[in-house]
């Protein structure tokens, strides 16, 4: 089922509180917790006590972005601890999008048994590094973020699920809105020497070239911080550049540098570009797996908490709360047959079926652990910087 209860005002002050300057392993007890517990303990049922752990980009370049990822894992896990009576706890992980962080985190989330299901990370080059360490210790884990369709089609991670759509889904529909409706003679795709950018760029690629277009593909650390070399290289022929990246910093100074040499190529990037706080040139669009919540009148009382949580939130949030929202279902359905073991967890994740969710879309995944039916949405910023959605599908 879905839950959209809103937090009391006292209840999501203490979220707010909770969620600045976070750290890795910190545990965080949902102010309706102790309510629900003790509800449920007054009508006789059984309690169900658990942990889950969240791997996210807490500090560092896109910490805005793993920020925004746990205020919506608190604001779902409050909802579900009050719906459901239960008293399940969040384990925080910060992984800077480092896969070697991330796989510090994953061990110490492995070894505490009191973990039995985690969200995130929010990185595919995160989730390839971690995988194996999740299946071989029985531990589902969810990400709202983690698109590269390797992750589920290698069969090297078991127990992963994802709430987003994949590359193969999004890089096509990027490419021909990019064919079809801005009709340039020569582009540049840039990578960011990633897994998920340069997963996407090899969807795109081919079929920029079946088009008759101009590819110059170019490649780039995440850590440079100054594009003007780069942008040299856009020619007057070069009507669009295409950064599928994850830092929206970069995207932000790539937009100034052009500006700044006087080109006028219009910008698409990608998911992690969609940061209304650090991206904002105007006329560029962005692509998203998640899509514009404030728009779904069905999720008005999750947009006013959120709004007051993280106020500038885009989309790397609500797929987080459906993530968590999956995995607390999965154990109160657990809790029903006694304590809520990994591998009962599990099992209960695989059978999900929502109808429909904080994403205005059913929550049913394949054999493969990806979304049946996963949507793709694409934003173009206004001059004042503001986000409006182009399309959908």
């Amino acid at each position: 089922m879905k839950v959209r209860t809103s937090l009391a005002a006292l209840a999501l002050a203490a979220l707010v509180a909770a969620g600045c300057g976070s750290s890795s392993n910190n545990t965080t007890t949902s102010a309706a917790s102790a309510t629900s517990t003790t509800q449920a303990a007054s009508s006789g049922s059984k309690s169900c006590t658990a942990s889950i752990g969240i791997e996210a980009p807490l500090t560092g370049q896109v910490a805005v972005l793993g920020q925004e990822q746990l205020a919506f894992a608190k604001l779902a896990l409050a909802d579900d601890n009050k719906a459901n009576g239960t008293n399940i706890t969040l384990v925080q992980g910060d992984t800077q999008l480092n896969p070697a962080q991330a796989t510090t985190v994953t061990q110490q989330f492995t070894s505490n048994n009191k973990i039995v299901g985690v969200i995130g990370p929010a990185g595919s080059q995160e989730v390839e590094a971690v995988g194996p360490l999740m299946g071989r210790a029985g531990l589902v884990f969810i990400s709202g973020s983690a698109t590269n369709p390797t992750l589920t089609d290698s069969g090297k991670n078991p127990t992963f699920f994802r709430v987003v759509s994949r590359d193969d889904v999004q890089g096509p529909e990027d490419a021909n809105f990019i064919i079809k409706h801005l009709h340039p003679k020569a582009l540049m795709i840039v990578d960011d020497q990633e897994v998920y950018s340069t997963g996407l760029v090899s969807s795109m690629i081919p079929l920029f070239k079946k088009a008759g277009i101009k590819v110059d593909h170019e490649s780039v650390s995440q850590k440079v911080t100054d594009f003007s070399s780069l942008v040299a290289k856009v020619t007057p022929d070069t009507s669009v550049v295409v950064l599928p990246w994850q830092v929206a910093a970069n995207g932000q100074q790539f937009g100034k540098n052009l500006q700044e040499q006087k080109k006028n190529a219009v910008i698409v990037g990608t998911d992690g570009m969609y940061s209304p706080s650090s991206f904002t040139i105007p006329g560029s669009y962005v692509s998203s797996f998640g899509p514009d919540i404030t728009a779904f009148p069905s999720d008005a009382s999750i947009v006013a908490a959120a709004k007051t949580a993280f106020p500038k939130f885009g989309t790397f949030g609500p797929p987080i709360y459906a993530a968590t929202h999956v995995l607390d279902e999965a154990i109160a359905s657990a809790c029903k047959s006694g304590t809520p073991t990994r591998s009962a967890v599990l099992a209960a994740v695989k059978a999900t079926s929502e109808g429909n969710s904080i994403l205005d879309q059913p929550i049913h995944f394949n054999t493969k652990g990806d979304l049946i039916g996963a949507k793709w949405f694409l934003f173009k910023i206004n001059p004042q910087g503001q986000y409006t959605l182009v399309t959908n599908s």
